[in-house]
């Protein structure tokens, strides 16, 4: 036995054993009641203290794929996943742009929260019967490994962007996603996608690189469509917190208030057609236009 009280084994080793039903006789401790269940297992292992726990990052995702197969786990994994690619923090430039927010606050359109809400609600909705249109086509052409329809979702997305800023924003974050996303977890499918990006076989919008690296990782189209949506409102409040007199919490609300319509929109964009992307928000593509030529520029959108 060591310092800390822990005992030193010389060998790993992996007990598996049964652990018995308690018997109705036996004393029970405070209130707590055990109810009669099927027998579970458990595993005891023991690793010498020597062992290394580093361990490179396939043989990483390896095991997590493998744990995916058992119902509890794969749920708890793939939200794990789904936070990561989705939270703010990867690495691909979204705190860049403001999607015509600083325009909007320059020239006197969103001057206070109520104001604010209302724009990101548009920004929202015109999302969702967008890109977000785009995004579950391509979701689904990506699982079906189906190449050629990729490149033309990805041209149709490109296409519908008038603004210079938008297609520089888009093509932008949806490189470097792919880039980082290769880099994590290193698949052929998500390869031959960054080859044709950067052989200029396709754009690379941002909507179908997100389709796509959910795709390769067992993530649902709803999961890809509610990561989408959730970025297009934070980048709008995020530059909020830096453009005007605002407070954590009124972002906050306006937050929560705009994630209780993902769902609505979802089942709108999944029954739509790729020739169904629309949007008819012309006061954004003016300022986009105005931001272009603006004197004093914090955001590249």
């Amino acid at each position: 036995m060591n310092r800390g009280g822990y005992s030193v084994v010389p060998k790993a080793k992996c007990i598996l054993t049964r652990m018995k039903p308690m018997p109705s006789s036996m004393p029970k401790r405070g209130t707590y009641t055990v109810a009669p269940q099927s027998v579970p297992t458990r595993i005891v292992m023991t690793i010498p203290a020597t062992t290394s726990i580093s361990m490179d990052r396939r043989r990483v995702l390896q095991m997590t794929i493998q744990s995916d197969r058992a119902g509890g786990p794969r749920t708890a994994a793939l939200l794990a996943r789904m936070l990561q690619f989705g939270d703010s923090m990867f690495p691909i430039g979204s705190f860049s742009f403001s999607c015509g927010l600083e325009s909007a606050i320059q020239k006197g359109i969103v001057v206070d929260t109520a104001t604010l809400a209302a724009y990101a609600r548009t920004a929202v909705e015109q999302a969702a019967r967008g890109d977000g249109i785009a995004l579950i086509a391509a979701h689904n052409a990506a699982t079906a490994a189906d190449f050629d329809a990729l490149v033309q979702i990805d041209n149709v997305v490109f296409a519908r962007k008038l603004s210079e800023e938008a297609r520089t924003m888009t093509v932008r974050m949806g490189k470097k996603f792919t880039e980082i996303g290769l880099q994590v977890i290193d698949v052929p499918f998500l390869r031959r996608w960054c080859e044709y990006i950067e052989a200029g076989t396709t754009p690379g919008c941002y909507p179908i690189s997100l389709a796509i690296n959910f795709a390769v990782q067992n993530l649902s189209a709803r999961e890809a469509f509610v990561v989408h949506q959730y970025g297009v409102a934070t980048m709008i409040l995020s530059a909020a917190l830096r453009l005007m007199r605002i407070s954590h919490v009124d972002t906050q609300g306006i937050l929560y208030d705009l994630n209780a319509r993902v769902d609505a929109d979802f089942q709108i964009a999944a029954k739509a057609r790729l020739s169904d992307m629309a949007g008819y928000a012309p006061l954004t593509e003016i300022l986009a236009a105005v931001h272009t030529k603006a004197h004093v520029r914090l955001f590249m959108s």
